[in-house]
């Protein structure tokens, strides 16, 4: 029987690459406990299972910006890859689990779904809050003048009233009638 691997640990390999969210070869061969060597060779071999929309190879560009975000190269000969790696989304990632014929890449590949899914329901619920904040926004600026204006009206409320004041110096018996 495999130990439980926390989802935690698969959604921290997961990667967003092309606008997709992807798990490169490295990882998936880690999780599935073979080798990435072999791993490799199994997917070559069933290269029709893996269309473009489950399985991509990345170019040299983003496999540097990558490996500059790991900051884990290793020292020595033959510690670097030598061919670019494979990205494998969701699918892909199901689908490699089935050409290993293995228990461990069976009940892996359970997780490796669950963190797929887990993500994506943690996006949904950021684009619903987003949308939510917006919505109120929307509201107070179409209020804002209302509550402005209220607000005025009831501090001309609060005000005491101005006292009359007697004016300075001689005043004449009409303007004594007008105050």
């Amino acid at each position: 029987m495999v130990a439980l691997i926390p989802i935690e640990r698969i959604e921290n390999r997961i990667l967003l690459v092309r606008r997709q969210k992807v798990l490169l070869d490295a990882d998936l061969a880690a999780l599935y406990g073979v080798t990435t060597k072999r791993f490799n060779e199994q997917v070559r071999r069933n290269q029709a299972r893996f269309p473009a929309d489950f399985m991509f190879e990345l170019s040299r560009e983003e496999w540097d910006s990558l490996r500059s975000q790991f900051a884990t190269l290793k020292t020595g000969r033959g510690q670097h890859r030598k061919y670019l790696p494979h990205a494998f989304t969701e699918h892909g990632a199901i689908m490699a689990a089935t050409i290993l014929n293995s228990t461990r890449a069976t009940e892996v590949s359970v997780y490796v779904v669950r963190a797929f899914v887990r993500m994506r329901e943690v996006l949904a619920t950021h684009k619903e809050l987003a949308k939510k904040l917006d919505a109120l926004e929307r509201r107070i600026d179409a209020q804002d003048e209302t509550i402005v204006d209220i607000v005025r009206a009831i501090r001309e409320l609060m005000a005491p009233p101005q006292p009359k004041r007697r004016p300075i110096g001689f005043v004449t018996p009409e303007e004594k009638q007008r105050t």
